[in-house]
């Protein structure tokens, strides 16, 4: 049995569709995965077992230059790549009007998705041939994992989802496997960072516990503020550029992480690591991190700055993760 899941973005939205592949794979034992999915996400489901095709789009970045001789000539590519299979099953987990019509509508076989009161785009449902109704008071990852049931015809397991990634890393650990943290400072949006002064201060309070530190970054402005939280503490490392791969590496050998809510943080519940996640403006309840392992701090306020770095200490301690 051959489905196509379309699910393009984000990296947390592709995280969570991992688990339902797995229930999927399980119920069918002999179903095969092609995924539509953005280019800057497209390493993730090629770690999952399920799945055999990984079809990159760039809707985000053709947008810019729609009618541009090579935007055109990259979507006519992927449209070929994607028309030329026929699938038993389509689903279109993402649930926004702009995939729904430039990419699931134009692959070949039974559409499915969810119904006009559970999609995020309530017009996108029109693009569908079978519409589910999913409930929208459950985690994110609970909600793709409904889809995927009543699109295939299987009843939706009631035990925690499982992502299915972390043997892809297990077996490439580093020597200093669990002998090091993992502060994820990085996230897009003012508003969920976690203030300067308050991760300098943790990494203080960290200091002589024996456990480096080290600082992933993506931009180069997230790369000077690695810098300048890790100036004057010899156990913090800033980590160079990485890619996507390389990063989850790092996450999957670490003892555990800190993080603000951002796509690296899904990422770690993905490999199942211990991780204690900073909550400000967003619901942890719906689209926090899903997995082993999981904490999350949020005040009432909603007001980053409100958690302090002893917060977080006491809560790595309650949990047995220092």
């Amino acid at each position: 049995m051959r489905v196509l899941l379309v699910k393009t973005s984000s990296m947390g939205d592709v995280l969570h569709s991992l688990p339902a592949l797995t229930d999927a794979m399980h119920a069918i034992p002999t179903i095969k995965f092609d995924w539509v999915v953005e280019e800057g996400f497209a390493q993730i489901p090629s770690w999952h077992p399920a799945v055999d095709k990984v079809f990159p789009v760039a809707i985000r970045r053709w947008r810019k230059s729609w009618f541009a001789s090579k935007t055109r000539t990259e979507r006519k590519a992927f449209y070929q790549a994607l028309k030329a299979r026929e699938y038993d099953c389509i689903i279109d987990a993402q649930g926004l009007v702009k995939s729904a019509a430039l990419v699931t509508r134009k692959a070949h076989g039974i559409k499915h998705g969810m119904d006009w009161s559970s999609a995020r785009e309530p017009l996108a449902s029109l693009f569908y041939n079978v519409r589910h109704s999913v409930a929208r008071q459950q985690h994110a990852v609970e909600r793709v994992r409904e889809l995927f049931a009543k699109s295939l015809g299987y009843s939706k397991p009631q035990i925690q989802g499982d992502y299915a990634i972390a043997p892809h890393f297990l077996n490439n650990l580093n020597a200093d496997n669990g002998q090091y943290a993992v502060f994820l400072h990085a996230t897009t949006r003012d508003d969920k960072h976690w203030p300067e002064a308050h991760w300098r201060e943790l990494i203080g309070l960290l200091d002589g516990s024996g456990i480096r530190i080290k600082l992933p970054w993506g931009a180069p402005h997230e790369e000077a503020r690695a810098k300048r939280l890790a100036e004057g503490f010899a156990f913090v490392e800033v980590l160079p550029k990485m890619t996507l791969e390389e990063v989850a590496h790092v996450l999957a050998g670490a003892k555990y992480v800190v993080s603000v809510d951002t796509g690296l943080s899904h990422l770690t519940a993905a490999l199942d690591r211990p991780n204690v996640t900073l909550y400000g403006p967003t619901d942890p309840g719906l689209i926090g991190g899903y997995g082993l392992h999981q904490r999350a701090l949020k005040n009432s306020d909603h007001i980053m700055a409100s958690t302090s770095a002893n917060d977080v200490r006491k809560l790595l301690q309650q949990s047995n993760i220092l």
